[in-house]
């Protein structure tokens, strides 16, 4: 599998348009408030990055939150964004701001995909883990009007303690919206994540199988987040299975699409205020779009350099052989040892190289 480069440019951009949510995840990354910071990106700064985002290339760009709707200029943000000619998503937040109206303004701005998020299978599982009354049925009634007004949809899940094991019930509803991509979260504690609601480094090996033979047959496609050994895990069983023939048979071009990118390397994260991170599940900053240049942090800042060079990673990932096309979850080690270089704790593999320590 050929890696691409990212030294120049992302493949991803996620701008988080604000931290204020009507939500109160059990596992927000943002740990959303139920109000606008004053200090977020006027609608003038942030047209002036998607124009760098854009100089930069033909990268995804995906508007995120807390929650978009509860920034009154999104539809004007969006129209802009298509209109430069950047692939535009949203992840809007499952609320009362999430109604019909707002689904065919999307449309209209030019969106090419909208994503929601969905963590259970039914009202129980789901408004338990989002902690409000009725998310679960307004992300239903979002995916299946957005089909009706030929919107695609993507449908994001966080695999936790509390739904591992109604992961084939989820795939379900993916398979009934018509989804064209489920993207597969796995936690980073960071935020209002807990460490004991992640899975053991095992645990993430049996997600893996799951996902994988899902991908055989599902029709839509299956991404990680925060799990890049997913890559590793796909590479093992195509060898096992016999090479070309099986990668067809199991989601080859997302593995593809995705093989080498990690936090800093092909993706790049803004937050509200404009500071600039490898991921929004890394909190270590290489600067702020208010006062420096995307297209510079990104290229040139040390931390994004360490993050792209393979040879600087440390324990197992160092010394494994897929570190270029997986590289392990750099948010997670930074999360749990304090190192966004050191192994990543949740994989389980061994390198064929001699033993180091984790």
């Amino acid at each position: 599998m050929t890696m691409r480069s990212f030294d120049d440019a992302p493949f991803l951009v996620i701008w988080e348009t604000t931290q204020a949510c009507e939500l109160a995840c059990l596992h927000c990354r943002a740990s959303a408030q139920p109000w606008r910071n004053p200090l977020e990106l006027s609608t003038g700064e942030a047209m002036s990055l998607l124009d760098e985002i854009r100089s930069m290339g033909d990268p995804l760009m995906v508007f995120t939150g807390g929650d978009p709707l509860k920034r009154p200029d999104l539809f004007e943000l969006l129209q802009y964004s298509s209109g430069i000619g950047l692939r535009t998503t949203v992840t809007p937040s499952a609320t009362g701001l999430l109604d019909a109206a707002a689904i065919e303004g999307f449309v209209r701005a030019g969106v090419a995909r909208m994503a929601v998020s969905l963590d259970g299978p039914d009202r129980a599982s789901h408004d338990g883990f989002r902690r409000v009354n009725g998310s679960f049925d307004r992300t239903l009634f979002a995916l299946n009007h957005a089909r009706a007004i030929g919107l695609p949809t993507q449908v994001n899940s966080t695999v936790t303690r509390h739904n591992m094991n109604r992961l084939q019930e989820l795939a379900d509803i993916v398979r009934d919206s018509e989804a064209r991509l489920w993207s597969v979260f796995f936690l980073v504690v960071t935020g209002r994540a807990a460490k004991g609601d992640d899975l053991t480094a095992d645990e993430y090996e049996e997600v893996f199988e799951f996902l994988y033979r899902t991908s055989k047959t599902a029709p839509f496609d299956i991404k990680t987040t925060e799990a890049q050994h997913y890559r590793r895990y796909v590479a093992q069983q195509r060898k096992t299975e016999g090479g070309p023939k099986a990668a067809a048979q199991a989601g080859g071009d997302v593995i593809q699409r995705q093989a080498g990118i990690n936090d800093g390397k092909g993706f790049v994260f803004i937050s509200h205020t404009g500071e600039i991170f490898p991921s929004g599940f890394l909190p270590v900053t290489a600067g702020n779009v208010r006062t420096q240049s995307l297209a510079d942090v990104y290229r040139n800042a040390p931390l994004f350099r360490e993050l792209r060079s393979p040879s600087k990673l440390g324990g197992k990932c160092g010394a494994c052989e897929f570190r270029n096309l997986c590289g392990g979850s750099r948010s997670r080690a930074y999360a749990l040892t304090g190192d966004y270089l050191a192994s990543d704790p949740r994989c389980s593999y061994i390198p064929k190289s001699a033993a180091v320590g984790a």
